[in-house]
């Protein structure tokens, strides 16, 4: 049997990745990938068909900026940081989702 790991919506994963940078300062993708796997308990498996299209969406809209260095393993790599502008909309995510959990919550919670 395989295992089980849950699709990761859209917007949950921008999140990740804008909160990942401004806990962990820059890092490459294989590396985002791999902390938000660590913080996820590995209940979340990102491969690079779903981290890489997520980090050049967010450069797109200018939230992380991204410059070529040099990795670890002395390989030449794409490293993302956050921007002012990703910095501000990390409030209105966790706005958003604080919100969205606390609306979830009312229907998950068992009725009086």
């Amino acid at each position: 049997m395989g295992e089980n790991k849950p699709d990761v919506l859209q917007g949950t994963l921008d999140l990740m990745v804008l909160k990942t940078l401004e806990s962990m300062g820059p890092l490459h993708g294989y590396g985002i990938a791999r902390r938000i796997e660590q913080v996820s308990g590995n209940a979340l498996r990102l491969n690079q068909g779903t981290i890489y299209p997520a980090l050049l969406r967010l450069e797109q809209r200018g939230w992380i900026k991204a410059e070529w260095g040099t990795s670890e393993s002395n390989r030449r790599a794409k490293f993302y940081s956050l921007s002012r502008p990703g910095r501000k909309q990390i409030e209105k995510e966790t706005e958003n989702w604080e919100r969205v959990a606390a609306t979830m919550a009312r229907f998950l919670a068992p009725s009086n």
